[in-house]
């Protein structure tokens, strides 16, 4: 079966999924989506095709879509929020900005989704999950004669004066991520400092969080600090792109889905959400060639996704970094003591 009709049939099986809703009079749904665009138009275009309702989606990155919502706190134009790391999604539950609702898909889903949906008083749900790491282009690394990195400390060799790309904090989760994740695993003020060695290293802090590693597997920079889950989809494409995860251990995202307070198309919302549980749509992600571990116990894993036993992880406080004020103040003193060196 080609590329073309096993996304079809992927699509299709996704689609029996949906809720069974009559087209005339369906109404319509907006949603705010935080991962890829591929994955993004493939889960919107399946659910409306099955389901009859009209979705309008909005790409933002996960820190994008907080201030958003916060901005349209009194007259939310949101429905859903897809997708992103999952501590912007915490951050929202605890501004009132999501609805609490305890999908009956619960028991379906690994234990860390379950966590994220209680941590959050029910008012967000983990979808994927995905480790944080690096990505080399092994081309560049060669012609430069310099090693590939495998441990945090890596990052901070002279050579690689320049060389690295890396979101930045204020606007992308998964950089966000790598704060939180530094501190846990340094203590705070030992990981500002390795930030500060690291900065001289960094070429560009990006907007979006998938914007360094598209960077390094086109020969933009060298080295990204990004979840190691995007990288297959560059590799299929041709770009000479490798991961590693950190010796020293790293972090992983819950990548989470919320109902947004105040919701227009309430009804349409909470059907979106069972769908998206599904093991079917949930395997729309690898289609849209987007490898993160599905939190649907009985969603089929494709071979690209992550070993997670192969990982040494963190205990990531998901409750803690997920605060609105642990991240304002991390983000603060990133801004003040980090982004404000010159290099």
């Amino acid at each position: 079966m080609n590329k073309t009709n096993a996304l079809a049939a992927l699509a299709l099986a996704a689609g029996l999924c949906a809720p069974a809703v009559h087209a005339q009079g369906a109404g319509q749904l907006n949603v705010i989506c935080s991962v890829q665009d591929e994955w993004c138009s493939l889960m919107s275009t399946t659910f409306a095709r099955s389901s009859g309702i009209k979705v309008n989606v909005l790409k933002r990155g996960s820190g994008e879509a907080l201030a958003q919502l916060l901005a349209e706190r009194g007259n939310p134009k949101t429905d859903v929020w897809f997708g992103g790391t999952g501590d912007p999604h915490l951050q929202a539950a605890e501004q009132d900005l999501t609805l609490a609702y305890k999908s009956p898909s619960l028991p379906q889903l690994h234990a860390w989704s379950q966590s994220q949906a209680e941590q959050s008083q029910w008012r967000t749900v983990g979808v994927y999950s995905g480790p944080l790491g690096f990505a080399y282009n092994t081309e560049l690394l060669a012609k430069k004669k310099l090693p590939e990195p495998k441990c945090w400390k890596d990052l901070l060799s002279p050579g690689l004066r320049g060389e690295i790309q890396v979101a930045n904090p204020a606007s992308s989760g998964t950089a966000y991520t790598m704060i939180a994740t530094l501190v846990q695993l340094m203590g705070e003020d030992k990981a500002f400092d390795y930030m500060k060695g690291l900065h001289r290293n960094v070429s560009q802090y990006a907007r979006s969080g998938t914007g360094p590693i598209k960077a390094a597997a086109r020969g933009e920079t060298t080295v990204s600090i990004s979840f190691v889950h995007d990288a297959p989809s560059e590799q299929m494409q041709g770009f000479p792109i490798a991961t590693a995860t950190p010796c020293e251990g790293t972090g992983v995202e819950i990548g989470s889905m919320s109902i947004i307070k105040g919701a227009r198309n309430l009804e349409n919302a909470k059907r979106f959400y069972e769908w998206a549980l599904t093991p079917a749509a949930q395997q729309l992600a690898a289609a849209a060639h987007q490898y993160q571990l599905p939190s649907n116990k009985s969603a089929t894993l494709d071979s690209h996704i992550p070993d997670f036993r192969k990982i040494r992880l963190i205990d990531y406080d998901y409750a803690k970094y997920g605060r609105s004020a642990e991240r304002k103040r991390l983000i603060e003193r990133w801004e003040r003591e980090v982004n404000g060196q010159s290099r």
